[in-house]
């Protein structure tokens, strides 16, 4: 990564953490095919491509932190449980 791209990026999205968040999912995106939001030359490293991505513009998050539950943001359904196998008398 170069360090006046993580500056930039810093400008763009403030909270360090989140930028992280963002930047690591989409070198994940990129590494499985996807393809790139912006004009790289070859060579470009996949944390410098999101980065870039962050710049321009391309590549930007929500968070959902503090909102309100309503129709677009659901709770989380609990994973069903097993349920109990009754064994069959002999």
């Amino acid at each position: 990564m170069k360090a006046h791209l993580i500056k930039a990026a810093c400008e763009v999205i403030t909270d360090q953490k989140m930028l992280v968040n963002v930047i690591s999912r989409r070198v994940r995106q990129l590494a499985f095919g996807h393809r790139p939001l912006v004009a790289c030359p070859p060579g470009t490293g996949l944390a410098d491509v999101a980065l870039t991505e962050v710049i321009e513009g391309k590549l930007t998050y929500e968070s959902t932190l503090g909102a309100k539950e309503t129709d677009e943001v659901k709770t989380v359904v609990p994973f069903p449980a097993k349920e109990a196998t009754r064994k069959k008398a002999a």
